[in-house]
This record gives C-alpha cells, structure tokens and sequence, in this order.
C-alpha cells in the first residue's frame, strides 16, 4: 500500500470490512459514510477507493465510480481487480470505445482467477464478442468446475449461436451441479422440441411434486415442463401447468394493468392528426429501421430476414429511444418529476430533431458501418408517433398475427423482464385490444408510414413478403435474405432457436388446441370488436 505501515493497513483493512458489512444489508447510506471516512483517513489505501467505486455504481453514481477506481489504478496500476472495476464502470457509463481498449489488454494478461475470467466473459458478451466471452466462462470453469454458473453462462451464449447441443451439454452440468437452478430448466426446454423418447417430464414433474419454495423457481419449471409437454403433444396436461406456472408468476408481481390502458388512451389524445401536419422538423438521419409490435407475433423472424441483406446490421432490442426521450423529458420539466400522463404530453413538446439526432448518437459505435440498422424492440410501438417526428426518414415495420395466436404465444412464454400483463389471459386480451386501437390510430393519423407485415401471411409466402419489406427499406432485392437462418448472427431473444431453421408453419391456429381454455380471450376481442375470423 503506497506509504501505509503494517498497522495502517491492518486498521484500514477492519474498517474496509465493515464498509461491505454494511452494504450487504443494504445500508448504502452507512456504507457510503463509512467508506468516505475511510478514504479521508487512509487515502492511500487503494482497496478503499475500489469499495468507494463499487458503492457509487449501486448508487448510479457513475462518474464518481469511474473516478474512484482511477485513484485506485493510480495507487496500484497493476492491480487487476481495479482494471475490471474500471471496465465495469465503462460499461455502464455506455462508454463502449474505450471498454473495448480496456477490455483487450484485460484479456491478453496472465494468471486471472475464476472471477476474473467470469466478468470478463460478461463484459465480452455486452460487447457483442460472444465467441470469446464463451472460452472466458471456459476459463473460469476449468478454475471452478463446481460452479454451476460458469456453465450456465456459456450455455446462454451458445444457445444465442445456435451451438444448441453444447448448450445442452452444458445446461446438463449446470443441474447436476445445482439442481435448483430452475431457470436452466426452463432453458433447457427450449433448446429444441422434446420427444416421447428424450424429455425431461419426470424429473421436472418430481420437483414440482416434492415442492419449490421460491416462486420464481417454481414459474421456471412449470413453464419449462408446460413446453415439453406441448412438445409432446398431451395438450390439456400441458395448458394446466402452465396456468399454475403464469398464476405463480403473476401472484409476487406488483402491476396495474389500469395504468398501461390509461397510459395508452393519453398517448392516442396527445398525438392527434394535427402533430403531423405540414413539415417534420426531424433529424435527417434515414439509417434506422424500426420493429416492432406485440411479442411473439414474428419480429425476430423478420429481424432476420432484414438482417442477412448485406447492407443492414442487426442492433438488437434497444432500449435507447425511449431512454433519450426520458433525457430530454427530464432536462424540459425542470426537474420536476411528472406523472405518467403529463409525462406523454411533455414528449410532443420536445425538441425532435435534437432527440433524433441523440438517439442515433446513442447507438454508436454498435451502428453506422452498414446504411441501415434495425432496433428490434416490440414495445417502441408506444412511441410509433414520436419516433416518426424525431427520425422522419427512419422505416417503421408492425408485426401483427391473429388475436388468438398472437395471445396464447405470450402467454406461454415466461419473460425474463417487460410484459407483466402476460400471465393472466383477462389481462393479456384487455392489453392486446388496448394495444390494437392504438395501432390503428397511428395507421389513421400517420398514413403509410407503417409497413405492416401479417404473420401468416410471411409464413405462407416467404419471397414474397420478403420482397415487399426490402422494397419499403429502400433496399435492394438480394437473394440470400431467403437463407435467413444460414446466418451466424447471435440472437439473444425468445425465438433465438427457432430462427435458425426454415419457415415453418406449425405455429398458425395452435390456439385451437386450447379453445376452450382460451374462452376469456375470445370473450374478451368480441366485446372489443376485434375480428377472430
């Protein structure tokens, strides 16, 4: 330690200790206290400024972290415990640049530990460099081979790369290691569709038998176990678990459907016909492409498609849109904090070439090295209207699939995060028909904006809608869009398996199988006037 005697170090390092006693019972005002008089009193005891570093990112203090752990390296530049906070703190200030620097003399060192070689696969997954983060998480597993979550890990990125029998061989060892890893159940289901011969029904159905405590666990394992027997075909078997699965998941969610519905209803009164008369006073930037619509309707399917055009680079579902339009929010209501309602109508008042042009900003340098880039995230079509005034030339693609199907298949799905509306079928049909009326207003007051693509329809006629979307791209028609699912692209979303295989049709109408345990939907779409025909 730079100047500190033994018994300086050996004070510094109880209290140090009682600096994360403190944070890990979640007292981070004590903890912070504690930590500042620790720094003032030892300021050249490096391990004060990591913790300092640490305690600033739970806080969202991000600058304060990245300055703090740079006091750190400066005490002790070979230290690569500071190295990878400095790394961490790069990422979440979204400074991909020099993370990326960063991050390949990180990877070029020597004689990194299990946790060392961990959070780097994770940082090299943020980075989109999945080949390499997966030999980290091999790295770190050849270290610790008890460790189930070094083999989770990398059985998520290989999934994500169409590697799926060696992300089953590792999701294999990871219940075997922890077999109340419940999520790698649910994982594993989803690899590939399970067979009479090969399934894992008797062990999923011991576990539910015996009891699951945790019910994020037992959701995991109900809807994983609901899947396999889908797979196999024992359709009522199958509907009953997963009800008890989106029961589970629903009973410890905190959510007003209310509050969405509403929400919708001011976005359709806030944007009228006349916020788009005369000229767009947008950014001039023409390389996005939007799609969206309600999860599970085919997105990822035309993602892909979009993708393999030689002139089109996949960004993924990015939240970036509407984390720049909460910026300027922000900045406009003067620190006020406005509720959900005025917070719609504060976005009409914007500045929307500044939010275009920050929005592309955002995206970089992930973007601009192809003419157009896709944001695949579903829910943008809140911001449908918002998005046109601030990127008129960007292209704007709705998925859209029957009621019906488009409902069960979120219904079945267990989200990682979003969509809390979907594990309850009252809930899920009154949010569809919400969501419904507010496409159609943005079809009315926006007339030819949208290019609409209607699952089926792709389904049946692969080239020729294909053709259609590269034709309101702006694109030429190039024929290796066909092969979609030859591309080695990651793909990190619900249909990451299926869309590495051909067009298949075996999705369309499956909700008949389920007709009558889907009575409150259809219910529901009559009342609203939404055709089932």
């Amino acid at each position: 330690m730079n100047s500190l005697d033994q018994a300086q170090i050996n004070t510094a390092r109880n209290q140090e200790k009682q600096v994360w006693v403190l944070a890990n019972k979640n007292q981070l005002k004590q903890a912070i206290m504690a930590c500042q008089n620790l720094n003032q009193q030892f300021p050249g005891f490096a391990p004060g400024w990591h913790a300092a570093s640490q305690l600033a990112i739970k806080t969202q203090r991000l600058d304060a972290a990245l300055r703090f752990t740079e006091i750190a390296i400066e005490l002790e530049p070979d230290q690569v415990n500071w190295l990878i906070q400095k790394a961490v703190c790069l990422w979440h200030s979204r400074q991909f640049e020099p993370l990326n620097t960063l991050v390949d003399e990180l990877v070029s060192r020597q004689s990194l530990g299990a946790n060392h070689y961990s959070t780097l696969g994770l940082l090299l997954t943020q980075l989109e460099r999945r080949e390499e983060a997966i030999s980290f998480y091999q790295q770190a597993a050849k270290l610790k081979p008890g460790n189930s979550q070094h083999f989770y890990n990398m059985a998520v990125l290989q999934r994500s790369l169409g590697e799926i029998d060696n992300a089953e061989r590792n999701l294999d060892r990871a219940i075997s290691l922890n077999p109340a890893d419940y999520e790698a159940f649910k994982v594993r289901s989803e690899l590939k569709k399970q067979t009479a011969a090969s399934n894992h029904v008797k062990a999923m159905e011991k576990l539910l038998k015996r009891g699951i405590k945790d019910p994020r666990g037992k959701a995991n394992v109900c809807f994983a176990l609901a899947k396999e027997l889908e797979d196999m075909e024992e359709w009522d078997r199958s509907f009953r678990i997963l009800n008890e699965g989106a029961k589970t998941r629903r009973s410890y969610m905190e959510y007003t459907l209310q509050r969405d519905l509403d929400t919708m209803v001011v976005i359709r009164q806030s944007y009228g016909s006349d916020l788009f008369d005369g000229h767009i006073e947008g950014s001039d930037n023409s390389e996005a492409i939007f799609i969206l619509g309600m999860p599970r309707t085919g997105t990822t399917l035309v993602e892909r498609i979009l993708a393999s055009h030689s002139d089109v680079f996949p960004a993924g579902e990015l939240g970036n849109f509407a984390m720049e339009m909460m910026a300027q929010v922000r900045q406009t209501s003067l620190n006020r904090k406005p509720d959900r309602d005025e917070l719609v109508r504060l976005t009409t008042e914007l500045d929307f070439r500044k939010l275009g042009d920050a929005y592309i900003a955002s995206t970089r340098p992930s973007t601009g090295h192809t003419p157009r880039f896709i944001d695949k995230l579903p829910l943008n079509y809140l911001y449908v209207g918002l998005i046109h005034l601030a990127l008129p030339n960007a292209k704007i693609i709705n998925l859209r699939r029957h009621p019906m199907d488009t409902c069960y298949a979120i219904y079945k799905q267990l989200f990682v995060d979003g969509y809390p509306f979907s594990y309850n079928l009252e809930e899920l049909a009154q949010y569809f028909a919400a969501y419904h009326r507010l496409m159609e207003h943005w079809n009315a007051v926006l007339p030819g904006v949208i290019h609409t693509v209607n699952y089926e329809d792709l389904v049946a006629d692969v080239e020729g809608e294909s053709k259609r979307l590269l034709q309101f791209c702006e694109l030429d028609w190039q024929q290796q869009v066909l092969k979609f699912y030859q591309s080695k692209a990651a793909s990190t979303t619900a249909s990451s398996t299926q869309v590495r295989q051909p067009v298949y049709r075996s999705s369309v109408a499956k909700w008949k199988r389920y007709e009558e345990q889907l009575e409150p939907l259809a219910r529901i779409f009559k009342e609203a006037g939404i055709a089932l025909d």
